[in-house]
């Protein structure tokens, strides 16, 4: 038994981060140099920049292990027993902060939890595209996110490839110095691959020189730990762990690597070209995860995750979660395996998943992710629960997996069309039924939403509370929708003969799968399933967070009502937002996306979805003109209805348009006044200021939409000046002109390019109820075929059928 020396660098206190932008690729520069003259044997030597630079203090720990890393140890997790797990935690290793009696997590959400996180660089990751040096910038990201970790109390581990890369680099700049003309200009023709225990002999002191100046910057000390085969075996594991555990104690990252400065030669056959085969690192991060007690194991590739088969072919289905219960092996997952696309690693997909099994099996919740996309934040993404790369579970989680719900719901859809009329009728009448039945229990988690919404602004409030009154408008809605849904599938738009017994017929058929996304409003939730039912779509509704409780139960009752004719998988409830990320890039699963709340939330839905049709919600910017000639009392009780009637609502006035002779009439003064005693504050545009010495308080904006007792009192010239006003700061959503010249009304009517736009009515008007439509989900000012309300006719398309 010999000792290798674990050498430490050990910082003050952490620096401050305007102190990143020390250069890295000096680092680089600086250690490469250093390189060649570091010891062949284990042991890190110290850098030159840490032994000689600002009195930074050096402590070594002696630790007794063992030589002899074989170059590849990915047998010992694929069933051939030369590896054991570590065995159960004893009463000193429970001291160190192992896993212990935490349980492996079941759910992405469970993540965060996690104390002891494991981090495997792949040499795709690590490695540059040219397979000759590091990728800087990427390694860059991830020592910021690992000094993230630690600073929030997490203990990370990170196992490294990319000293046999680095190596090369450095050994190729030697070659190319000490080369005569004659044998630079004859290079094509020489074979000058440096030997892989030499590049990673030279490369392991400069890998982690470049490791300590990048995580010395946020104040975080590393220590470099080298292994060999029988360091993890037998009697000798027992020193590694103690090893890790004590560094971890102090809050010091260590970074692991095999040794490959005293490995066997790579096998015959295992280079590609002339490129170094940089040693599988994924098995030996699953072993040492499992030694440890690490609570997540996180090993990062050049792809997304695990595919069901090779990730080019077309029919390959990216997994989100491999379900492996105990004892499965990973032939269990369903997985086709190609040949290792890695022209710098030799691990490939295979045995990460292998891995993976292993660690899983042991205890250890394990993710599969892309290191090489451009978001930087692929470690602090998994370790906080966002849906990246493919999780890991021997437990089916409560929560189903998102595509699993669109193909049920689409399953579901086509059960919903081979329905009659009357069977789908039946399941929104018993809907509404089960809304009165069940209103009290409605109402109860309702509450629970309501004294958990403490920070939502009085507008959303308003939205998210349900009452009595609401459950039995709302079951009436419903049997509406049911009685007029009898001819919304297969009803007939045309029907010509083309030529003798040759017959062109145009008919309704549903859209397919629906993704319909809303804020606060619960009571969307069975206004929506029940248009889908109607028209036998295929349904995903995800609801704001703030409405969980009350939307949890709603779907339970749409279920119930729809296994009673055996469609209950057509209406799936979506979880969370990274479910919604997920499935607006599946094209081949969703049909239409509908969303349904804020500004920010349909741009960010039309910015991040991929390949889908998205139909915007448009946000309520709404103006009501009082033109020059008008009734005052007419005026006073449009403007109040307007916006008084329920200010929350997406069609509630947001801005007041007024003719400037009305600064000399009684009208202005009458709408103030009526407006102030309903409680509505009361701000001006620009225009009222400069006319008015008193003005009430500047507006936020002139397309600031309020959703509250607030608004905006602006004036204009004539109604020309207003219909300006209007096209630039409106939203297209409702417009409405008060006046009684048949004129101006016209001229506003055809030059306002809105959804819905009024001649002496509130725009309180714009609602599917009122206009016949039974109900509505969302209003466009987006021209498709054309700008609509979305009601049941828009979630049809007409299917050409020609026959005779």
């Amino acid at each position: 038994m010999s000792a290798v020396s674990v050498t430490v660098s050990s910082r003050g206190a952490p620096r401050a981060l305007a102190k990143r932008a020390v250069s890295v690729r000096s680092a680089v520069a600086d250690s490469s140099r250093g390189a060649s003259s570091c010891a062949v044997a284990g042991v890190r030597a110290s850098s030159k920049r840490a032994a000689e630079g600002s009195g930074e203090k050096q402590r070594s720990l002696a630790v007794p292990v063992c030589r002899g890393l074989s170059t590849r140890i990915g047998h010992g997790i694929s069933g051939q027993g030369q590896f054991h797990s570590s065995g159960p935690v004893s009463s000193s290793q429970a001291k160190t902060g192992q896993r212990g009696q935490r349980a492996q997590a079941s759910s992405r959400a469970q993540l965060k939890d996690s104390k002891v996180v494991v981090v495997e660089l792949g040499s795709a990751v690590i490695t540059r595209e040219d397979e000759c040096g590091l990728a800087l910038g990427r390694l860059a990201s991830i020592v910021e996110q690992v000094a993230e970790l630690q600073s929030k109390g997490k203990q990370v581990v990170l196992v490294t490839s990319g000293a046999v890369a680095f190596g090369k680099q450095v050994l190729h700049q030697q070659n190319r110095l000490s080369q005569s003309v004659r044998q630079a200009i004859n290079i094509g023709k020489q074979n000058d691959t440096p030997e892989p225990r030499a590049c990673a002999a030279v490369g392991q002191c400069g890998l982690m020189s470049l490791y300590d100046a990048m995580f010395s910057q946020y104040g975080v000390p590393t220590a470099q730990v080298l292994l060999t085969k029988r360091d993890l075996t037998g009697n000798q594991s027992e020193n590694f762990t103690s090893t890790m555990h004590e560094l971890m104690s102090m809050n010091i990252v260590p970074i692991l690597n095999g040794n490959d400065v005293v490995a066997a030669p790579a096998e015959t056959g295992a280079d590609l070209e002339g490129v170094l085969s940089v040693k599988d690192n994924d098995s030996l991060a699953a072993i040492v995860a499992d030694h440890i007690k690490a609570d997540l194991l996180i090993l990062l590739s050049d792809v997304r995750g695990v595919y069901t088969g090779p990730p080019s072919q077309a029919d390959s289905r990216f997994l989100d979660n491999c379900y492996l219960p105990s004892q499965s092996s990973s032939d269990n997952i369903g997985v086709t395996f190609g040949p290792s696309s890695s022209r710098v690693g030799r691990g490939g997909m295979e045995s990460k998943v292998d891995s993976a099994v292993y660690a899983l099996h042991r205890g250890v919740a394990v993710v599969i992710a892309d290191g090489t996309a451009n978001t930087g934040t692929v470690v602090s993404d998994i370790v906080s629960g966002k849906r990246v790369g493919t999780f890991f579970t021997q437990e089916l989680s409560a929560r189903d997996d998102v595509t699993d719900q669109s193909r049920r719901a689409r399953t579901g859809s086509r059960k919903l069309q081979s329905l009659s009329p009357e069977a789908r009728c039946d399941i929104i009448n018993r809907l509404a039924d089960l809304l009165e039945q069940r209103s009290a229990d409605i109402l109860a988690a309702n509450q629970k939403d309501m004294t958990a919404a403490t920070s939502l602004a009085p507008s959303l409030l308003a939205r998210l509370e349900l009452s009595t009154d609401k459950l039995s408008s709302l079951a009436k809605g419903l049997r509406q929708i049911a009685t007029a849904s009898h001819d919304y599938v297969g009803h007939v738009l045309s029907h010509r003969e083309l030529s003798d017994g040759l017959v062109l017929r145009q008919e309704t058929v549903p859209l397919g799968v629906l993704l319909v996304i809303f804020e606060s409003r619960p009571d969307a939730l069975p206004q929506v399933a029940s248009l889908a039912i109607s028209t036998a779509n295929g349904l995903l509704l995800k609801g704001g967070s703030e409405a969980k409780h009350t939307n949890r139960f709603l779907h339970e009752l749409v279920s119930q009502a729809l296994a009673s004719h055996g469609c209950e998988d057509a209406v799936q409830l979506v979880s969370t937002r990274e479910d919604v990320n997920e499935l607006l890039s599946m094209e081949s699963d969703i049909d239409l996306v509908i969303p349904r709340g804020s500004k920010e939330l349909v741009r960010r839905i039309q910015e991040d979805c991929r390949g889908i049709a998205v139909l915007g919600h448009s946000e309520g910017i709404c103006h009501v003109y009082v033109d020059k000639n008008v009734d005052p009392d007419q005026a006073v009780d449009i403007v109040v209805d307007s916006k008084c009637n329920y200010p929350a609502a997406c069609n509630a006035m947001e801005t007041l348009l007024l003719h400037r002779d009305h600064l000399k009439t009684s009208v202005m003064s009458m709408l103030v006044q009526q407006l102030k005693e309903k409680g509505v504050t009361v701000f001006s545009g620009p225009h009222l200021r400069s006319l008015v010495t008193f003005a009430p308080p500047p507006a936020p904006s002139l397309s600031h939409e309020y959703s509250a007792n607030e608004c905006t009192i602006e004036v204009v010239d004539d109604v020309e000046r207003a219909i300006e006003h209007i096209q630039h700061y409106g939203s297209s959503h409702t417009d409405s002109i008060v006046t009684n010249d048949a004129d101006a009304a016209q001229l506003f009517l055809s030059r306002v390019d809105s959804a819905c736009v009024f001649h002496n009515a509130s725009t309180r008007l714009a609602d599917g109820y009122r206009f016949g439509l039974v109900t509505d989900c969302s209003i466009s000012s987006r021209w498709t075929s054309q700008r609509y309300m979305t009601s049941h006719s828009q979630l049809q398309l007409a299917s050409q059928v020609i026959g005779n």
